[in-house]
């Protein structure tokens, strides 16, 4: 249920980090202080993705309370537990990316929002859904649902944090960052 929550909250964050700045006008203020577009967009990134951090830190306290409940206690499976919270915490970085790119694109909080939302959906639904389709067979289906962010986060939630996963997760980080530096510097021409 996180990632869907977690889907509509993030670009609800996030809308304003660069929309609000182009509506204002405060922008050219902005990239006229003696910072690089790419440093303003990572203190955005890293705020934002604090923020994220931040909100599923008090989660803790259910695996707490089942910790102490269980019988005997601690009988809990803690690897899945931490594989669940590198995940959320992947999940929101994507999802924090996306939404500062979706920003960066208009003047309007609400396009922004609704942008964000869409491609976060995209990117963690829509590549499963096809890869379900009859017409892709072998290993196109499961290309295809690799291309998506829902088959990595399952698998780092099972408790196995692959690198494959976390290079996945850092590779459309860096690739949203890339777009968003790329939305910002044209706006300078």
């Amino acid at each position: 249920m996180a990632p869907w929550v977690l889907m509509f909250l993030i670009p609800a964050i996030t809308m304003r980090s660069f929309s609000d700045e182009i509506k204002a006008g405060t922008m050219e203020l902005l990239t006229t202080k003696p910072l690089t577009d790419i440093q303003i967009i990572l203190g955005k990134y890293f705020a934002a993705t604090l923020l994220v951090t931040f909100t599923i830190i008090p989660t803790f306290l259910y695996f707490l309370a089942v910790h102490q409940l269980s019988y005997p206690v601690g009988n809990i499976d803690a690897g899945a537990l931490w594989g669940s919270y590198f995940g959320l915490i992947f999940l929101g970085a994507v999802f924090v990316s996306i939404g500062i790119f979706a920003s960066s694109l208009t003047g309007n909080q609400i396009v922004s929002f609704i942008i964000a939302v869409f491609l976060c959906f995209v990117f963690f639904y829509v590549f499963d859904e096809l890869s379900a389709f009859s017409f892709v067979k072998g290993k196109m289906s499961l290309f295809i649902e690799r291309l998506g962010i829902n088959a990595h986060y399952i698998s780092i939630s099972r408790g196995v944090v692959d690198t494959r996963d976390v290079i996945y997760f850092l590779s459309l980080i860096v690739f949203f960052i890339y777009l968003t530096k790329t939305s910002i510097g044209k706006r300078k021409w």
